[in-house]
Formats: structure tokens, sequence, C-alpha cells
């Protein structure tokens, strides 16, 4: 399948999404639709092809399925991880449980499985977008000014970076950015599961949804000594997670 181009002519403000599904139908759907709510959508059928658009133009999203041929989904979330920062959202026919946890580990931001609900696939591409987009600019002295520093790390919002003790620079995926800011933003107290993926996804946590405690796992890998026995974000039984370092703004 070539790449192609949703038909509404894009403007320095649409946001650019990259479909990367083999399925024609489906990506001719997901253009449309998305292009009628004023993105810009391109598609590719493969990695291969999911590559070239990367490297040749801005991408702002890509919503990537795991049944491709050749490179599955699941290799591509792994190089985008390791090669590029925007965000991933996995939309794919595979339910299973492992397939979920295994994509969020890998750093996708979000997980929606097939048949979807177009509206909902569109709140959730809009709910990771306001995560990694800029304010505006009224509110930029108010909101993205702001710079936290706990145990000798500095996570400064205005450029959505972390900075390790020796002012090595530490990458986070836009949901780690996003969990991380609301745990020094709340720090010493109590979150629920329910209020984490608020802040984050816009709704409540599901019975069987582990994206938050998927992304505190990897999260806990770049901030704790000991990922095994975190002393920084605590598991409290049967309630949440506590951010327990003492939080100064700078």
């Amino acid at each position: 399948m070539a790449i192609s181009s949703s038909p509404t002519p894009s403007s320095p403000g649409q946001a650019h999404i990259l479909v990367v599904d083999d399925d024609a139908e489906i990506a001719k759907i997901l253009s449309r639709y998305f292009g009628s709510h004023g993105f810009r959508v391109s598609t590719s059928g493969d990695g291969a092809q999911m590559r070239r658009v990367i490297e040749s133009e801005p991408v702002d999203l890509v919503m990537l399925d795991l049944g491709l041929p050749g490179e599955d989904g699941l290799s591509l979330t792994r190089h985008l991880r390791e090669h590029w920062h925007g965000p991933v959202i996995i939309v794919t026919g595979r339910g299973e449980s492992v397939d979920r946890v295994v994509g969020l580990e890998l750093g996708a931001d979000d997980y929606v499985t097939k048949p979807f609900d177009l509206r909902e696939l569109l709140a959730r591409v809009r709910s990771v977008l306001r995560r990694v987009s800029p304010a505006p600019a009224k509110m930029a002295a108010s909101i993205e000014s702001k710079r936290f520093t706990f145990d000798d790390y500095v996570l400064d919002a205005s450029s959505h970076s972390l900075f390790g003790p020796q002012g090595e620079s530490i990458a986070l995926t836009s949901g780690e950015f996003a969990l991380l800011r609301i745990f020094v933003e709340h720090a010493s107290q109590v979150l629920t599961r329910d209020q984490l993926m608020t802040h984050i996804h816009g709704r409540d946590a599901g019975p069987f949804d582990r994206s938050i405690d998927v992304q505190i796992g990897r999260l806990r890998r770049k901030i704790e000594a000991d990922p095994a026995n975190p002393q920084r974000i605590k598991s409290i039984r049967g309630v949440g997670y506590l951010f327990s370092p003492n939080v100064l703004r700078l």
C-alpha cells in the first residue's frame, strides 16, 4: 500500500498522524475520519514505509497495528522508542493481556483493540497530543515554566526533560513524563490508579487495565536505584501509589 495523505490540505495548526496498518480499508476509514476532524493523516502498510515517512517529514503521533507483514508492530514500537520520541498508540486486533502489557512495556502511550469506537479513539489521540503539546502562550508562565527538583533530579516542564544527579538527560516517553509530573505536583499524596488514569488518559482505569502499572514500572527503572525495591514511587497496598521524595519548585 502506498503512502497517502488525507484529502484535507494541511495547515500549520494541524497535527500530523501516521497510521501504520496493512488493512487498506481500516487505513482509509481512519484517514477520512481524522482528516474530517482537522488532522493531517498519512498511512503506511509496513515498517519500511513508516520509517520513510518519519525520516522525511515531522510526525506528531503514530497509530500502529501489531499484525503487520515482515517486521511486526511490537518490533516497530521498540524501534520508535529507541529512535523517535513522539507518542505511539497501538491499534490492533490483538486483545490478549500479554500483548497489551508488552506493548506498554515497550513504550506505547496507549493501547486500543479492534473493533474500536472512532469517537473514543479520537478522544484518546487528543488526550495523548495534549500531553506533548506546548500550553498556550498566556498559560506558559503559570504552567510550562515550572521546574521541580527531587533527590538531585530536575524535571523541566518547559522542555519535557528530566535530568539526573550528574546532569545527564534521562529519556522519557510522553506517558512517563506526564506520570512523573503528576507525582511531583502531588508529592507525599496517595494517588489511586483511577486518579492517575484520569490525569493522563482522561478516563478511569478498567478492572483489567494495567497501563498505569506498566508505566510506573518503566518509570521506576529510570529513577530508582533498585526498581524491585522502590523508595521514590511507593505502592500503597489496596490504594494506589505515593511519590515520597521532598519536591522543591525552582
